[in-house]
Parts: structure tokens; sequence; C-alpha cells
């Protein structure tokens, strides 16, 4: 009986999904990214005033890497959109967390780099579920 249920509690654990960020604790932490990102809504409404240095993150999950027109992206996030690769949380919470790394791993490319030198040590996930959010 014992096994039953730790087979049980082992299959419910692995069902459920294995990506959970909290957006209301991701709109916090959105204060470090605000320095370089704004969030700014399709019709114009600014969710997030912030800087220009990097593009607006409204959108953002379910976008294709490197596709927002009004920006001009580096080589390296060119080389990993240029994979096909899109924005879903898991991929943008390890992007923050190491930029250069994850466009590396993403282009195929051992040299590539991120324009991005910030990274988020903790909290990339909850970001992501914030931005997941608002642009729904």
């Amino acid at each position: 009986m014992t096994k039953f249920i730790l087979l049980a509690v082992a299959a419910a654990a692995l069902a459920a999904p294995a990506f959970a960020g909290d957006p209301a604790a991701g709109e916090a932490a959105f204060k470090k990214c605000k320095a370089c990102h704004s969030v700014i809504g399709a019709d114009g409404t600014e969710i997030q005033k912030g800087g220009k240095t990097g593009p607006n993150l409204y959108g953002v999950i379910g976008r294709a890497v490197a596709s927002d027109p009004d920006f001009k992206y580096g080589d390296g996030l060119l080389a990993a959109g240029a994979t096909g690769a899109v924005w879903d949380e898991a991929s943008l919470a390890a992007y923050v967390a190491d930029p250069s790394a994850w466009v590396q791993q993403t282009s195929g490319d051992a040299a590539a780099k991120s324009k991005m030198s910030f990274k988020l040590a903790s909290g990339g996930e909850d970001v992501a579920a914030y931005l997941a959010s608002v642009a729904q």
C-alpha cells in the first residue's frame, strides 16, 4: 500500500507543470529590469515605465526570439532567433539567469554573446510569469 501511495504522489508530481512562477513576485522583481526595459501594451498603455536600452517586453512570451521590429538586436540573439526559438516562460527565465550562456546554447555558437550583461540570479521564473500575465 505504501508503494502505491508513493507511486501516486510521484505520478502527480510529474504530471504537474514543472514551471510555475509567481506573477505578483515577478511584478516586484521587474523593478530590477526597468532600467533597460519597459512594458507597453499594443494599444500604447504604459504598464511598466522603463528604459529603452532593451526591447519592450509586452507580449514577449510566445513571441519569436529577436523579433521586435522596433529594436536592434545583437548578433547573438539574432543567431538564437534564426533557429526558430520562441520565448516561453522557461526559456526567458533561463535567459535572464545567464544571457550569454542561453544564447550560446540556443544558437549552437559557443562564441555567441548577449548584449544583456545583467544577470537575474533569482526570480527569473517569477518575472516570466508576470510578463505572461500582463499580455493576456
